[in-house]
């Protein structure tokens, strides 16, 4: 039985999902601390861009919040060609193509696997078929510059909405799956 990789991202109204540091914080809240909490609690793994990776293994080490208990322990899967093979941070760098290693990876060992950053790794995860659950937080923004997630190279694919909640900051929490061929 394979493990269950999840996705999760912060966007914005226009689709936006870079940097999302630049216009989230001023709307989350209890719920979507609530959300997160149950993503991350079966989560043993977490794949992760080198960006990504650099900028929380720069502060996480130290930090003692419920986050910080989780993430330092929870073994990270680096997606990077530049750095070193030895990572600190219970971190291992993902040698060759990621596609291949999160498929490796949801074949063996127990919990779940959440891919946290990396816009071209969740792309690639998920056109590979390999995100079981794609969750977007939605926030009550436009904004005139980043990268989406889904830009004209994704085909069209359709997804089954599991559901949508509406927050007090006015987020729209939606939890997708990839929909089966009928």
């Amino acid at each position: 039985m394979s493990r269950k990789v999840t996705a999760h991202l912060f966007n914005s109204l226009n689709g936006v999902v870079e940097s999302p540091n630049l216009w989230q914080y001023d709307s989350f809240g209890p719920d979507e601390a609530q959300l997160m909490t149950e993503v991350i609690t079966p989560v043993t793994d977490v794949v992760i861009g080198r960006k990504l990776w650099s900028e929380w293994s720069g502060y996480w080490p130290q930090a003692e919040d419920p986050f910080g208990q989780w993430i330092n322990p929870v073994r990270k899967h680096v997606v990077s060609t530049t750095l070193p093979d030895e990572l600190p941070w219970n971190s291992t760098r993902i040698a060759g193509d990621p596609v291949e290693y999160v498929k490796n990876l949801r074949e063996h060992g127990e919990g779940g696997i959440i891919v946290s950053g990396g816009i071209e790794t969740v792309r690639s995860l998920f056109l590979a078929g390999l995100v079981d659950e794609l969750i977007l937080t939605t926030h009550p923004v436009v904004t005139n510059a980043g990268r989406r997630l889904f830009d004209e190279s994704v085909p069209t694919t359709r997804l089954q909405l599991l559901s949508a909640t509406p927050t007090p900051p006015g987020n729209v929490i939606m939890r997708y799956a990839l929909r089966q061929p009928e």
